[in-house]
C-alpha cells in the first residue's frame, strides 16, 4: 500500500518539472543538477527521520519534545546545507575556470546551486525529523512510512524550490 502511495507521490515529479518546463528549455543546464538537488534533500531528510525513529524507540524523544527537536533540526539543517551549497558553488567555479562547460552565467547557476542546496537540505530536515513525529500522531508506526515518504516529499518539493530559486537568481539572463 505504501509503495502504491509514494509512487503516485514521486509523479508529482514529473508534474513539478512540467510547472518549469520553459526554465529547462531556456536553461537546460539547470537539468544537470537536478539529481544532485533531490538526492541532497531525501539523504537528509531519510537521515533525520531515521536518528528520529531511533530517538522514540529509545524513548529519548516524545510527542511532547517535537520543539526540542525542530530547533536542534533547524540548526543542523542549515549547517548542513551550508556546507554543501559551499562545496556545490566551488565546484562549479573550479570547473568554470579550465572549461567553459556552464556558460557565461557560471556564477549565477552557482548561487542557484548553493542556495538551492541550503534550502532543500534544510527542508529535508525539518521534514525527516518532523513527519515522524506527526505519523506517531496519526497512530501510524514511523518506522514503516517515514524515510520514503519523507523521500518522495523532498523530492517534489525540492525540485519547486531548486527552479524558485533559479527563476529569481536567474531572471533576464538565462530565464
Amino acid at each position: 500500500m505504501w509503495l502504491v502511495i509514494l509512487f503516485i507521490g514521486e509523479m508529482f515529479t514529473a508534474t513539478a518539472m512540467g510547472f518549469f518546463e520553459k526554465e529547462i528549455a531556456r536553461a537546460i543546464v539547470l537539468s544537470l543538477f537536478i539529481p544532485l538537488i533531490i538526492s541532497s534533500g531525501g539523504n537528509t531528510g531519510s537521515q533525520a527521520s531515521t536518528l528520529i525513529i531511533r530517538a522514540m524507540a529509545l524513548g529519548e524523544v516524545t510527542l511532547l519534545d517535537w520543539w526540542r527537536v525542530m530547533r536542534r533540526e533547524l540548526i543542523s539543517g542549515l549547517m548542513l546545507g551550508t556546507v554543501l551549497g559551499i562545496i556545490g558553488f566551488t565546484r562549479i567555479a573550479l570547473w568554470s575556470s579550465f572549461s567553459n562547460m556552464y556558460g557565461p552565467h557560471w556564477m549565477l547557476l552557482a548561487i542557484t546551486v548553493s542556495i538551492s542546496l541550503l534550502g532543500v537540505v534544510l527542508w529535508g530536515t525539518i521534514t525527516g525529523s518532523m513527519l515522524p513525529l506527526i505519523l506517531k500522531k496519526a497512530g501510524v508506526d514511523p518506522a514503516t512510512s517515514s524515510a520514503p515518504f519523507v523521500a518522495t516529499l523532498v523530492d517534489v518539493t525540492g525540485l519547486v524550490i531548486y527552479f524558485s530559486i533559479a527563476s529569481m537568481v536567474m531572471r533576464g539572463t538565462l530565464l
